[in-house]
């Protein structure tokens, strides 16, 4: 997939180009269903589908104070668009000038830009441009004047509810993966860097990769059966969120630490993708290494028997 950063690169897009706009934290299914339409759209015209996003998230420049826990950074977000087909992705870089555009010049721009446009898809609330004044009746007014057409795409629903952003943080946060991924149309996952850390795990057997998550909404404090994604490779293991209250030296703050079974590559500098698969147990201090140690023994067990290794 091709990752552009300005406008002005669609020229090398070849046309009719179908655009798929929106912030897309999660790509839940709502999001899906916007990029799969300017798929389709594009396969039929015989041109090329884009999808458009934002770094960083929009409410991080006009609210700060008020923006919501990443699902996804955008290089997680660029993966889960990439894995749906989509070969194309613009990532506008939201600025307090970008945010201050007038809504018809962001869509003057992209015409402009597209040889030629053909649609711009989007889900039926979205609002954009200075004081959130552009929405689908400027898009369509614009459209019909312009010759692109505009696609409003109505919520998705999933068991009666919603599917939306913010009502997946709010399972995740209260630990209900099962529903989270339903309204994500996936497992819930999060994509970290690993890091040097002290090199516990190794002293006492169980050797941990410290991720530097990416994304900011995390699943409660504990212990998980999970499978990791590395290099195309599914890897079974367990890991611990939380504030290690076990280790002397621990600095307090919340991390993630991940224990792969029967593996021992180097992973430092390199991303991992982690899929939680159980909830195992509660983080919990214990009166020491050692038995902190036979805890652990029994959680690798127990995340065995529940991945079926």
């Amino acid at each position: 997939m091709r990752i552009h950063t300005s406008i002005a690169e669609f020229a090398a897009v070849p046309g009719p180009v179908c655009l798929a706009i929106g912030v897309f934290d999660g790509v839940h299914l709502g999001h899906q269903a916007v990029i799969r339409r300017a798929l389709a759209d594009a396969k039929t015209a015989g041109g090329t589908a884009v999808v458009v996003t934002f770094d960083p998230h929009p409410m991080r420049v006009m609210r700060p104070a008020q923006a919501p826990r990443l699902l996804t950074s955008t290089r997680h977000k660029a993966q889960l668009i990439e894995r749906l087909g989509v070969g194309e992705l613009l990532v506008v870089p939201f600025t307090p000038d970008f945010a201050a555009m007038e809504p018809e010049a962001f869509v003057l721009a992209l015409h402009a830009a597209c040889r030629p446009l053909r649609e711009i898809c989007v889900g039926h609330t979205w609002s954009f441009g200075r004081n959130r004044a552009g929405n689908l009746a400027l898009l369509q007014a614009m459209g019909d004047r312009l010759g692109f057409e505009e696609i409003g795409l109505p919520a998705v629903e999933m068991d009666g509810e919603v599917v939306s952003s913010t009502a997946i943080r709010a399972f995740v946060e209260a630990g209900e993966l099962e529903r989270a991924a339903r309204l994500l149309g996936r497992e819930f996952t999060v994509l970290g860097t690993v890091m040097h850390g002290d090199h516990l795990g190794r002293t006492i057997g169980f050797p941990t990769a410290n991720l530097s998550a990416h994304n900011e909404q995390f699943p409660p404090n504990g212990v998980y059966a999970v499978e990791a994604l590395w290099n195309g490779r599914a890897l079974p293991g367990v890991v611990n969120i939380g504030v290690r209250p076990t280790i002397e030296s621990a600095s307090g703050e919340r991390v993630l630490e991940l224990h792969l079974f029967d593996f021992d590559a180097d992973l430092y500098g390199q991303d991992v993708e982690v899929a939680f698969r159980r909830f195992l147990r509660p983080e919990r201090k214990f009166a020491g290494l050692d038995a902190l140690k036979a805890q652990i023994a029994c959680d690798v067990a127990e995340a065995r028997r529940a991945l079926g290794i």
